[in-house]
């Protein structure tokens, strides 16, 4: 009945999961906005989603991908950014994938058959292709036409091109970064001409998307550094926590009509939840997305019967508790000490006295505005606590890991 082969819970990095939670205006924003917007020529602006590990935004952009691709669209794998790459060849490999997709390379146009030869030239060598360094634009100047070229494509098989690129906060170096910052940016504001049905030419954007997702750290060095060129081009959204009802949604399914799993006999088997355990599931989890597939996970390995029970949350959890410890960690020792010490002088305050002055007074601080730019950080750049009256936590696995015995379990 249930194994660990018939797990429908994801305890992982960059997958997307099959039991899914929240995230719905993301997901929205993608089917009703942005990709009808684009694919209908009209302007809308890339898409940066941040957020601290465990909140699920490789995940979310993946889904996205994975419904793209379902309706046609070309999309790019995970363009993923490891400390230290170039950026610049790594996307301009991934583009040109997408060019082959679109059949470019059957081009009659010597441009374009140009154009992709040095492309791949980037894809070779990179940011370190320069004008001296080899015939043709520049990386950047290069990458941006070839998107032009795809972007056209896509406008004659009505289909919209979506870029991914992830871990966005590890281009350390500057001048990459802003060479493929405008590469991209130029490429969804530049506007082609078209024949509109009954002969007029209109002018339209290129059906293009681009989503950037990576750690908090990336909105200073996209958003202060390069300015408001990136603001203007780019919207970003902050991922926090997911709240109760989400959870309790996704696992739903499991109550009302239970889960479909395989048999032994390659049958069909139902695995039901009882709701006593999805609220056990929803509250261990803290709104956090890896803790929720983690939690459910260990409750469906927990034992073999037909309904996971309360009790088999709490066994299975107990098992993951040092994963639980390590995930809020990860997010803790990744804070500049100063960000460390308000959270801690925070936490250690009861709810009603979480106020600003208080808080400053706690930290040895000598007034409030000493310590007003760390809580700021905090709220709109990491989303983990949010400056109401009285200050309160985003991030509730936060919280409970420095004020109760989470994630403990009795």
């Amino acid at each position: 009945m249930r194994s660990p082969l018939t797990n429908p819970f994801q305890a992982g990095s960059d997958i997307v999961p099959d039991v899914w939670a929240g995230r719905f205006e993301q997901l929205s924003d993608w089917r009703d906005v942005l990709r009808p917007r684009r694919n209908a020529g009209l302007y809308e602006t890339g898409r940066t989603i941040l957020g601290e590990p465990g909140t699920g935004k490789s995940s979310l952009v993946r889904r996205i991908a994975r419904d793209a691709a379902e309706l046609g669209d070309w999309a790019t794998p995970q363009v993923r950014m490891p400390v230290g790459a170039d950026p610049l060849k790594l996307v301009a490999s991934a583009v040109l994938r997408l060019a082959d997709t679109a059949g470019l390379r059957a081009s009659s146009r010597q441009h374009v058959l140009q154009l992709l030869a040095r492309v791949e030239q980037v894809a070779i060598s990179g940011f370190s292709v320069t004008v001296r360094g080899g015939e043709g634009a520049e990386p950047s100047t290069a990458l941006f036409e070839l998107l032009v070229e795809l972007g056209r494509a896509a406008i004659e098989q009505g289909v919209v091109v979506m870029i991914h690129i992830d871990e966005v906060q590890n281009i350390a170096d500057e001048a990459a970064l802003s060479q493929l910052l405008i590469a991209l940016g130029d490429a969804l504001s530049y506007e082609v001409e078209v024949t509109a049905p009954g002969g007029v030419v209109v002018t339209r954007f290129l059906p293009i998307a681009v989503y950037l997702t990576g750690l908090p750290d990336f909105e200073d060095m996209a958003g202060a550094r390069k300015g408001a060129t990136f603001a203007r081009r780019f919207r970003t959204t902050t991922l926090a926590a997911l709240d109760e009802g989400a959870l309790l949604q996704a696992l739903q399914p499991f109550v009302v009509e239970g889960w479909e799993t395989a048999a032994a006999d390659g049958g069909v088997e139902i695995v039901r939840m009882s709701r006593e355990a999805t609220k056990a599931i929803a509250e261990l989890c803290c709104g956090e997305p890896f803790l929720f597939q983690l939690a459910g996970q260990r409750a469906w390995n927990a034992s073999d019967g037909a309904t996971i029970s309360e009790d088999d949350v709490v066994s299975g959890w107990r098992g993951a508790e040092s994963e639980a410890s390590a995930h809020v960690e990860r997010i803790l020792n990744r804070l500049p000490s100063g960000e460390q010490e308000f959270i801690n002088a925070m936490a250690a305050l009861p709810r009603d006295d979480r106020k600003l002055t208080v808080i400053a007074q706690r930290m040895g601080a000598t007034s409030a505005p000493q310590v007003g730019a760390v809580s700021r950080r905090l709220d709109t750049v990491r989303g983990i606590i949010d400056r109401g009256k009285p200050y309160s936590f985003r991030n509730r696995a936060v919280e409970a890991y420095l004020t109760t015995d989470w994630p403990r379990v009795g």
